[in-house]
């Protein structure tokens, strides 16, 4: 299933009785062959009883991403390194109709210089350990994270029943536990060669992982609160939350536990983000009592429909249309100085979030509320000063080099 681990992992041991896999998506979706290869094999994996799967399904490292499934033991492997990774969405208190979207944009690229204060006592109200990397609290990272935001496209009566507003404006974050999820996922396959079959959780090693797990998730959950809180100081805004929810954990339940592999833990009644691409709309759902049929699980996203390497010949051949993509229809702008993760995060390396959100409804798991349309999306900028220092130093072109670029 996907990549072993190093050259002394133990093979998995195929189960003479593979799981039930419980699909949640329609014809209309984009799955690939590979994902339904590692859909196979997860159903095999040691201990594993059910597993849901959802529209925004993809080929991952260990096993097929978008996906619920319940085990009797844990499976590290299938979490992997960002551990409590989630969604989070805060409504401003900013109108709409006083928006400049540049002038916005021009604040959201000093997002993580914004003040959030003394971290260790936010660590310690959180009842966390006030030394637990509070140096990375309040940055987004890499990848497919960001924080977003958006304006309300449509709204159905029941996102105004549940207090959305067509005249406000929202934040979308999305980011995870950080370098501090990846040493738990590190330190788990170094010590276990066998992680492939499980941990039992009631050995030492499975209570241990659990433990450690349970941080990153509470430590991630606080990690988008401060995201937003930095982004609502920079447009100079008050914020509220609206939802946080984690597709990247286990929970326990009375028969096992779940394991959210890109998938939404969510219960019935809790609103939740599946968020589209920055050129393309996001959606704000309800849960409906049916997710108790799906593990408690919903798709948080549009789910990739090309890999990264394969964007790299896709788009973005020459700086104008890399700068094209970081343009929308909504004059939307994203902010990203990073020229290769402009092109793996295009919009077309994703697949259509409305077509997803449509599939989870039509299987009795949610009901839209609203849509949501991307303005400024951070992602990643260049340090200011870093650019300042660069700026004094002689053109590094009349030195035989290459000048930087900015994207």
């Amino acid at each position: 299933m996907g990549n072993s681990i190093g050259s002394d992992s133990s093979p998995m041991t195929p189960s003479a009785h593979p799981a039930v896999i419980n699909r949640f998506f329609s014809g209309s979706a984009w799955i690939e062959g590979a994902a339904l290869n590692q859909l196979d094999e997860m159903s095999r994996l040691p201990g594993v009883l059910e597993i849901a799967a959802f529209p925004d399904l993809h080929p991952g490292k260990y096993g097929a991403t978008g996906v619920a499934l319940l085990s009797s033991r844990l499976h590290p492997l299938l979490i992997g390194n960002d551990i409590g990774c989630g969604m989070s969405l805060f409504a401003l208190d900013l109108p709409l109709r006083k928006l400049k979207i540049d002038k916005a944009a021009e604040r959201l690229r000093r997002l993580e210089a914004q003040v959030i204060g003394d971290v260790s006592d936010l660590l310690a109200e959180t009842g966390l350990p006030a030394d637990l990397a509070p140096g990375a609290l309040g940055t987004i990272g890499g990848g497919n994270h960001f924080c977003e935001l958006q304006a309300v496209e449509d709204l159905a009566e029941g996102g105004r029943i549940a207090g959305l507003d067509d005249q406000q404006l929202y934040l979308l974050v999305h980011s995870g536990s950080r370098a501090l999820g990846a040493a738990v996922f590190s330190e788990a396959v170094a010590a276990h060669p066998g992680l492939v079959a499980g941990l039992d959780p009631r050995s030492e090693a499975g209570g241990a992982w659990l433990a450690s797990h349970d941080r990153c998730v509470a430590w991630a959950s606080l990690n988008r609160r401060l995201i937003a809180a930095r982004a609502a100081a920079a447009l100079r805004a008050d914020l509220s939350l609206v939802a946080d929810i984690p597709h990247n954990l286990v929970r326990r339940s009375d028969r096992g536990f779940v394991h959210y592999k890109g998938a939404a833990a969510v219960r019935p009644g809790e609103l939740a983000p599946i968020a589209g691409s920055r050129a393309s709309l996001s959606h704000v759902v309800l849960a409906t009592d049916g997710v108790g049929r799906s593990l408690g699980g919903i798709s948080h996203g549009a789910g990739r429909k090309y890999d990264r390497a394969t964007m790299h010949g896709r788009v973005g051949r020459n700086r104008s249309e890399r700068e094209q993509l970081l343009r929308n229809a909504w004059g939307g702008v994203a902010i990203c100085d990073d020229r290769a993760l402009v092109v793996e995060e295009a919009a077309s390396a994703y697949k259509d979030a409305g077509q997803v959100a449509s599939d989870l409804e039509n299987g009795g798991l949610i009901v839209g509320l609203a849509s949501l349309r991307p303005l400024v999306t951070f992602k990643k900028a260049v340090d200011e000063a870093e650019v300042e220092q660069r700026r004094r130093k002689p053109d590094h072109r009349r030195e035989g080099g290459r000048g930087h670029e900015r994207y």
